[in-house]
């Protein structure tokens, strides 16, 4: 019955006309995944969901009364910096409900009391009505330009230094948010086709977590040691998750560098393929011992 409800409230969202309805969708989808959060065996669960409850009622406040504020300002409509400062408030919320940089300070602390089922969800479905409900409210591209190259800095540079393999996906994921966020600026179809090709990447990684119960890079190194078919896999799953030429991962990030330099978006475009380089190193760590033993 949750996951029927949580599946709705997104659908709800994407399809809305209104704002209004659109929040409600998010508020359906928010109190649908809380009992799912919650796990008997894991206490740190329960602190994960309370966390991820604040932070989601907090941003559901701002584009509340972003809304409101929205629907009022017929009166002052003659101030430009009033209605900049309204849309600024709604975007930020948005970016504040998937994760993104600077806004993602909650999304490592919540995935890494999660199982693995529940990080799935969290990265990838839980990211898809606040990313179309953004794509109907870019007004501000210099803000939304500061928030790609944030995604991708931030997703890229803290990555690196981590041995939980849960929050390495969450740095991954806000990575790749940089790299969707764009796509959105391009077109609906980019987006589709970059956000469909992560999930199923993310499923494959996460499915083998699960199966072997992965949590930490030393349980990594031990347990692919005599699996060799295993090793195969998996390798082949983090390469084409940095986007390594031969894979499935390359062709949407290729699709996008081509767009990005067709709409003459240079400086965005080098960024972004010199950052994904430093995140491509924590996916070659993660594959090493695949590679070497």
């Amino acid at each position: 019955m949750f996951y029927i409800s949580l599946f709705l409230g997104t659908l709800i969202s994407i399809s809305s006309l209104s704002w209004l309805t659109a929040w409600i969708g998010l508020e359906m989808n928010l109190l649908s995944i809380l009992p799912l959060m919650k796990t008997l065996k894991n206490k740190i669960s329960t602190e994960s969901m309370i966390k991820y409850f604040i932070t989601q009622a907090i941003a559901s406040n701002i584009l509340l009364f972003s809304v409101i504020m929205f629907t009022a300002s017929t009166n002052f409509s003659n101030f430009n910096y009033i209605s900049t400062l309204i849309s600024l408030s709604l975007t930020s919320s948005l970016f504040l409900k998937m994760g993104a940089a600077p806004f993602h300070f909650w999304l490592p602390e919540v995935v890494s009391g999660m199982p693995w089922h529940m990080v799935l969800i969290l990265l990838t479905w839980q990211k898809l009505a606040p990313m179309i409900l953004l794509a109907n409210s870019m007004n501000n591209l210099m803000f939304l330009y500061s928030v790609i190259i944030f995604s991708s800095l931030i997703g890229s540079l803290l990555g690196i230094n981590q041995t939980c393999i849960r929050k390495i996906m969450v740095y991954s994921s806000i990575n790749h948010m940089g790299w969707m966020i764009s796509t959105l600026l391009i077109s609906y179809n980019t987006w589709l086709i970059y956000f469909i090709i992560y999930f199923i990447i993310n499923l494959n990684i996460m499915v083998l977590f699960n199966k072997f119960n992965l949590f930490y890079l030393t349980q990594l190194f031990s347990i692919f040691t005599f699996n060799k078919k295993m090793k195969l896999l998996f390798m082949m799953n983090f390469f084409s998750l940095g986007g390594l030429p031969p894979f499935l991962g390359f062709l949407p990030k290729w699709i996008t560098i081509n767009q990005l330099i067709n709409s003459t978006s240079y400086f965005m475009t080098i960024m972004l393929i010199f950052l994904s380089l430093i995140s491509l190193f924590f996916y070659l760590r993660l594959s090493f011992s695949s590679l070497v033993f």
